[in-house]
Order: structure tokens, then C-alpha cells, then sequence
């Protein structure tokens, strides 16, 4: 007889409404994206930052205001701005109530980033503390806030303030456990917003940041090396674009909507990488490939748009097909890839026709790249065929199911950015982490010893070695970038000299030959224990000396210590825990003023006393790394 199932009774007091800003502090990932502490710059308290400055930058576009205030002492941020000031009447309402603000239509704010009326609903939602106060000719509003929650609001008369906004808020600590805000994260985006706004000033910490040139102050004061000619500057309203060659691998594009740092790209950057490429092809009037046009190539684009559709609460991606939505239903409306297309092939070919010097530089450089390329590709396509017919390939890759199955959780589109690679050394730890990983979303590769140094070989070897050929086909970027399966690429080695030197050896090859893998913020190494401390009731695991002699002195008595030398020390059951939703992961970061040969040469180069003496100065003492029993 079959069992008799039970239910949870379903009735009237089980269904709730949210009040206030309440729903965004359950569900802070809807709105922010992730929490996180600081550590990486998609982090939520750069979010939190970012959505008050937006407003700021939405009233200089305007017309309103032309310097912006930013001021960060430990957690607090203070943010006053010269615009005109929230409507005195308006200061609450705009700052907690959900989808309330004045950006739903182009009436007041025509090309602004933020729509949905949440930013600074988040901000007050997701802050310790939160105060905001409105100049308007002599009077003022205010509000004060804690975790969202209305303590205190009233109004000013004969305030001697200039018109604008002052903004003061703490990123709540129980959010963001243990944050700090890391400066030069912030640097960052103040001068990214430098470069969008010419004729605006931000002023940091007493600093100001002004561009008088635009996306070509971005480019220049970025270049990590000499380009083949000087940057093209083009623009145009509503656009503006900035490009040249190198002598690099990959691409270098950073792309802006509205003044939105756009870091995962979008229809707009697709689109001008198509106009490069068409472009310089109908130009020489040769069916040069694409990704030849493109090779080396450094530069920007900005745009402004009515009503953007961001990818994501944080905007880091442009969903936008049409440069205005009121030409969404209108098939002969301008959509943002005939806009770019349009403006790229007018101005682009003038200006090759002007500078004619420019012409076989570019065409020699598309020739390179196509002569390289053909030459790798048959290396490649024998390599891995040879490595087909030894069903190598099935060896080497544990894959998931994301790519394979179509019954798929419902959130599976979801799922795409949980999906990830962990490259790994031998086959006890690839076995480890194969047995305990999610296989839904998690794939492992696994290396055989270590791989060549790409630093001091000729692509031409590095494309006939096996083990970096099945890999580049794993991620599936033998063409384009676009293609990649994974979303997080991990590094995972032991954390041992052996290890260390194969992680120093794979981040080599990402760095040479894939930088933008890096840029875009998909390459990680994962970070394991060092140590495991316990006692008869409890164990806890250390990833440093530090965590190691809090956990002693908290565990107080008879606490065994256990020092993990490599991951397949790590039982099967104690690893599930280090590869779940809250690994922690340290972001592989690349500036795009860092240059890549001079990083290479120093670690990877020859052996030089500069590299000898920063060893030395960053070597951990044995003693701190050894097994120890007590």
C-alpha cells in the first residue's frame, strides 16, 4: 500500500506582502547582483556607490551641475552633487519606495542609466545607515534611515547650500560581512566617468578627474604598449569610438552606454566589432576574416540611448536592440547595429582616406595576423585529431550537463553564470573534485604534469602541444571568445611549489594568448585550506596562518592541526564543501594600463635578483606550513 503523503496546510496566512524595501534585503542578489566583501569589483558595495554617483551623472547630462563630490573615510561614502535636487516634496518617496523616481520616461531624463526606479531604494535598503538631503533655492528635505527604515525626516528653511544632493550612507556589515572598500576599484570608476562626461569633475578623496578628450584620454592613459599608429578618434552625438593596433593577442575593447561601464559588452560592442571588420574589409576590398581585423586591436565605444535594457540589475550588459524603444515595432527604425554599422563605415574609411600613412600599416597587420592564424589552425586541427583517435579528449574532460542535457532545471538560463571549469593537476585531485562536484553546471580538466611556458615559446609550439590545444577546445574559444562555455574558468592547484609553478605556468597562457579572458573577469583560482583544525566536537578549516591560530585559540583544548600539502589530501567529503556556492575564488585581475610582457617577463622571464628579492620578501617560513599536533 502506498504511503500517505502529508502537506504543509497552504492558507490565507501564508501569503505576505514585503513592505517598504524589505524585499530587497531578502533577496539583495535581484537588485545588486552579488554581495560579496569588497575584494572584487563587481562586488554589491561598488553597486551601492555606483547607483548614487549614476544620479549625479544623469543630472550633469542634463545640464545641471558640473562637479561631483566623493568622499570615502573606512565605510562611510558621502556623495553631494550640484544638480537640481530632488523635488523637496518627493526626498522620502524617491529614496524608499520601489518604482518611484522621475526616469520612466525622456521628459526630464533622456539618456540616463537608471529606469526602474530601485538605485537608491537599494542603497538605503542595503545601508547600515542612510541620509539624504535635497537643496533647492535656499530650503531642504531630509531623510534618515537605518537598514532601509525611516527614523527621521523633516525640512530646512534659508539653508545657505547650493542647489544639488547630498548623499551619506555605510554599506551595511551584515550584508557585506567584513567589507572594505578597495581604492583603487574606485579610482577606476571615477575616472571612467571622467572620460565619459567631458567638461564634468569628480573629485575622490580631494582629487579631481577631468577629461578634456574624451575616450581617447581613456585609450591613451590605459595603452600598455606602443601602438602600431595613433588612436583614431571618432564621434558623432550619441556616439563615440577610439581604436588602434598592437602587437598583443586578443582584443581590448571597453564599452560604455550611457556612461555605464558596460564590462560584459552587449549589442553595442558586438556591433562595433562587426563594423571593424567590415569596415577595413570593404576598404581593401579583400575577404579578410574578421578576427584577422581584429586581432591586436585596442579601443572603446560609447553611446547614448533612450530607455537602455541592461542585462542584469547591475548593467554590465547591454540588451538594447534599438537606439530609441518608441522604433521597437518599427522594422525600418535605427537598431543600434545599423547605427554603430552606419556611423563606423562612414567615418572610419573618410578618416583612412585622409591619413593614407595609416592604410598599410593596418593591412599589414591583418596580414600577420592571417598568415599566423592559418599556420596555428592546421597545427591545431591535426593535433587535436591525432588526440581524437587516442580518445584523449574523453580523458582529459569531465563535462557538465548544461551543455549537454535538455532536462535542465527550470533555471537554467540561470544556471549560465554558475557554469565552470576547474583546471586541475593529476588524477587524484581532478578524481576528487570530479566525485564531489555539481556535474549539472561544474566540469573539470585535467592536466598531466605541467604545461609548457608559453612565455618563452613560439606560438607555433605552444599550438602543438596537446595538453593547451585540448583545453583551448574544452573552453571552446578557438575562434571567438564569444563562444566560451564556462563562465568561470578555476584554477585549481596544490598549494605547494609544484603547484604554485603550474598555476604561475596556465596563467601564462591566458595572459599571452587569452588576455580578455582575464579582463572580462573569467579566470579564478580557487582557494583551499591550509590547515584543518579541530578538536572532539568541532573542526573548522584555515586558509591561513592567521585563521589558523584564531581557530587554536577558540577551540581552546586538545586541537589536532592538520596541514593540507596537496587537494587529493582533501577527503571526498570534507571537499564538497570548498566547491559549493561559496568556494572562495580570488579574481585573476588584469588593468588594462598593465602591461602584459613586463608581468610575464618578471615572473616567467629569466631568473633576475628583483624576482629573487620579492621571493624572499613574500616566502612563507616552514614552520608556519608544517604538520602540527597538539
Amino acid at each position: 500500500m502506498a504511503e500517505k503523503r502529508t502537506f504543509e496546510e497552504y492558507t490565507d496566512a501564508n501569503i505576505k506582502t514585503l513592505e517598504g524595501v524589505e524585499h530587497i534585503r531578502r533577496r539583495p542578489g535581484m537588485y545588486i547582483g552579488r554581495l560579496g566583501n569588497g575584494s572584487n569589483p563587481g562586488d554589491g558595495i561598488y553597486v551601492l556607490l555606483k547607483e548614487i554617483v549614476d544620479n549625479c551623472i544623469d543630472e550633469f547630462s542634463a545640464g545641471f551641475g558640473n562637479k561631483v563630490l566623493i568622499d570615502i573615510e573606512g565605510k562611510q561614502v558621502r556623495v553631494r552633487d550640484f544638480g537640481r535636487g530632488i523635488p523637496l516634496g518627493s526626498v522620502v518617496k524617491a529614496t524608499s519606495e520601489l518604482n518611484t523616481g522621475g526616469k520612466f520616461d525622456d521628459k526630464v531624463f533622456k539618456k540616463s542609466v537608471g529606469l526602474n526606479g530601485v538605485g537608491t531604494k537599494a542603497v538605503n535598503a542595503l545601508s547600515e545607515k542612510f541620509y539624504v538631503e535635497s537643496f533647492r533655492e535656499g530650503e531642504s528635505s531630509w531623510a534618515d534611515y537605518e537598514r532601509g527604515e525611516l527614523k527621521g525626516s523633516g525640512k530646512k528653511d534659508k539653508v545657505s547650500e547650493k542647489n544639488g544632493t547630498l548623499v551619506i550612507f555605510t554599506p551595511d556589515d551584515e550584508m557585506f560581512g567584513g567589507f572594505e572598500f578597495n581604492m583603487d576599484y574606485v579610482e577606476t570608476m571615477v575616472k571612467n566617468y571622467s572620460y565619459l562626461k567631458k567638461g564634468l569633475t569628480l573629485v575622490l578623496n580631494g582629487v579631481s578627474y577631468k577629461s578634456e578628450n574624451g575616450l581617447l584620454d581613456l585609450v591613451k592613459e590605459n595603452m600598455a604598449e606602443t601602438p602600431l599608429y595613433e588612436p583614431i578618434h571618432l564621434e558623432d552625438d550619441d556616439i563615440e569610438i577610439v581604436l588602434t593596433h598592437g602587437n598583443s593577442y586578443g582584443e581590448n575593447i571597453a564599452s560604455f552606454v550611457n556612461g555605464q561601464n558596460t564590462r560584459d559588452g552587449g549589442t553595442h560592442l558586438a556591433a562595433f566589432r562587426e563594423a571593424i571588420a567590415k569596415t577595413l574589409k570593404d576598404y581593401f576590398k579583400k575577404d579578410y576574416k574578421p578576427e584577422d581585423c581584429r586581432q591586436g586591436i585596442i579601443g572603446a565605444i560609447s553611446i547614448q540611448i533612450q530607455e537602455p535594457n541592461f542585462e542584469g540589475q547591475t548593467k554590465t550588459k547591454l540588451g538594447s536592440t534599438y537606439m530609441w524603444e518608441k522604433y521597437k515595432n518599427d522594422e525600418h527604425g535605427p537598431t543600434i547595429r545599423s547605427f554603430v554599422n552606419d556611423f563606423v563605415a562612414r567615418h572610419l574609411d573618410n578618416y583612412l582616406r585622409i591619413h593614407l600613412d595609416l592604410v598599410p600599416i593596418i593591412e599589414n597587420k591583418i596580414k600577420e595576423s592571417q598568415a599566423e592564424r592559418e599556420e596555428i589552425a592546421g597545427i591545431q586541427k591535426k593535433t587535436r585529431e591525432r588526440n581524437k583517435r587516442t580518445n584523449l579528449y574523453n580523458k582529459k574532460l569531465r563535462d557538465c550537463r548544461y551543455h549537454f542535457c535538455d532536462k535542465m532545471p527550470k533555471d537554467k538560463e540561470d544556471m549560465a553564470e554558475k557554469t565552470s571549469i576547474f583546471i586541475t593537476e593529476g588524477d587524484s585531485a581532478s578524481g576528487t573534485i570530479t566525485k564531489v562536484r555539481n556535474a549539472n553546471y561544474q566540469a573539470v580538466f585535467s592536466l598531466r604534469g605541467k604545461p609548457i611556458n608559453c612565455y618563452k615559446e613560439s606560438r607555433k609550439r605552444v599550438a602543438e602541444n596537446e595538453e593547451l590545444n585540448l583545453l583551448i577546445s574544452a573552453l571552446g574559444v578557438e575562434d571567438d571568445l564569444d563562444n566560451l562555455r564556462y563562465n568561470n574558468i578555476i584554477v585549481a592547484t596544490d598549494a605547494d611549489d609544484d603547484g604554485m609553478h603550474i598555476r604561475m605556468l596556465v596563467l601564462t597562457f591566458f595572459m599571452k594568448y587569452y588576455p580578455d579572458l582575464i579582463r572580462r573577469g573569467h579566470v579564478h583560482i580557487l582557494q583551499t585550506p591550509l590547515f584543518r583544525v579541530a578538536n572532539k566536537k568541532e573542526r573548522r578549516y584555515c586558509y591561513s596562518s592567521d585563521e589558523k591560530e584564531k581557530a587554536i585559540k577558540e577551540l581552546k583544548t586538545s586541537v589536532q592541526i592538520t596541514r593540507f600539502k596537496g587537494l587529493g589530501e582533501i577527503s571526498s567529503n570534507e571537499f564538497v564543501d570548498f566547491i559549493g556556492d561559496d568556494m572562495r575564488l580570488d579574481l585573476v585581475k588584469l588593468s588594462d594600463e598593465e602591461s602584459i610582457a613586463d608581468i610575464m617577463e618578471f615572473y616567467m622571464g629569466d631568473n633576475t635578483i628583483d624576482r629573487q628579492n620579492f621571493i624572499r620578501a613574500n616566502l612563507k617560513s616552514e614552520e608556519e606550513l608544517e604538520d602540527v599536533n597538539i
